[in-house]
């Protein structure tokens, strides 16, 4: 997508502005950081403390607030939200899909069922009973086990897996290397070895669901595992079997949700987060990075720490103990008074005349 400068501000509802005798009419082909715009490029700026960055920018323009100061450089364009408009226009610039059609080297199951408009890379795989939705865009090398279902509008990203029976729901993204329905970690010991439980159960992914790069999502042993609307879910990320994860819950890198456990609506969980089996996260909970969560967090309260504890609590107990160090000098110099004076107490108990 390529805008002229009227155009732009078309779709920012602002009125285009003035150019000064020094800049020409730029063309926008991109977006950038303020460090590393091009002369078609577009950036945004938030506070004035940005506005040498900004002056020194080789940006076409850049968005910026109503109150933002006047610096020399790009075209400055003001909006009411900088942020906001700026993403909003950089979806205009998604480079378009990889996979045009279908590719002769897909391998279709007569048995599957793919709507209008959806793209197939080369050697991907859609086993029998699988139902894809309009406009849907299924990359290179994906596999999509029997019974699988997307709705309208998914990106299944090249090598991507979605075993048997797994139900996605609209507008979802899985990223490559993911895997959706994989057996959960489920054996029991009969008193020789470890025999595998049956992983009966499904995956379930609601709408808007963003899941990255190499994460895991289990099937559930009996029953269904769930990932609920607008859950975002980032690269290496263990959802084990049997869990809940709530609405637009954010999950960051390497962390581990263990089977049965539930995430509330809107929680945060950090990255290299660990939370245990069979434990409930609360609505709007906040979970700090490498926190091991062994025990429920109520609703709205921020943990950190192994095992996970109150924030402020851990915060202050942190600080105590960047103290000791300090409070260890104190008390073996205290030690070394006490003993200087039990010293000159014997001394002056020693040379005192008798009774």
């Amino acid at each position: 997508m390529v805008f002229d400068l009227p155009q732009l501000c078309a779709r920012l509802a602002v009125p285009v502005p003035t150019l000064g005798p020094a800049l020409a009419s730029p063309e926008f082909r991109g977006v950038n950081t303020l460090q590393l715009a091009g002369d078609t490029d577009l950036c945004f700026a938030e506070g004035a403390d940005q506005a040498d960055s900004v002056h020194r920018s080789g940006a076409a323009a850049v968005l910026v607030h109503e109150g933002f100061p006047a610096v020399g450089g790009p075209l400055l364009i003001r909006v009411a939200e900088p942020r906001t408009s700026f993403f909003l226009l950089a979806e205009s610039f998604r480079p378009d899909s990889e996979v045009p059609g279908i590719h002769p080297s897909a391998v279709i199951d007569p048995g599957a069922v793919v709507d209008e408009g959806v793209a197939v890379g080369a050697c991907a795989v859609l086993a029998a009973g699988v139902r894809v939705g309009p406009r849907c865009t299924i990359g290179a090398g994906a596999y999509l086990g029997p019974g699988v279902t997307l709705g309208a509008d998914c990106v299944i990203e090249a090598n991507a897996t979605l075993h048997r029976d797994t139900r996605v729901g609209e507008r979802c993204i899985v990223h490559s290397g993911a895997v959706l329905g994989g057996d959960g970690f489920g054996f029991r010991w009969d008193g020789q070895g470890h025999r595998k439980v049956p992983q009966l159960g499904w995956v379930v992914i609601e709408d808007d669901v963003d899941i990255g790069c190499n994460a895991c999502v289990d099937r559930a042993t009996l029953g269904e595992t769930r990932i609920r609307r607008g859950a975002k879910i980032d690269n290496l990320v263990q959802i084990a079997h049997n869990t809940d994860i709530g609405a637009h819950v954010i999950i960051a890198g390497q962390a581990g949700v263990a089977g049965s456990s539930r995430v509330g609506a809107g929680a945060v969980i950090g990255g290299q987060v660990a939370v245990s089996d069979h434990v409930e996260v609360g609505a709007g909970a906040r979970l700090g990075g490498q926190s091991g969560v062994t025990k429920d967090v109520p609703p709205g309260a921020a943990v950190f720490g192994t095992p996970a504890r109150p924030l402020k609590e851990t915060l202050r107990e942190l600080g105590a103990l960047a103290q000791l160090p300090g409070l260890l000098k104190q008390f073996k110099r205290q030690q070394q008074e006490l003993a200087d004076l039990r010293r000159r107490l014997d001394e002056l108990e020693g040379g005192a005349p008798a009774d």
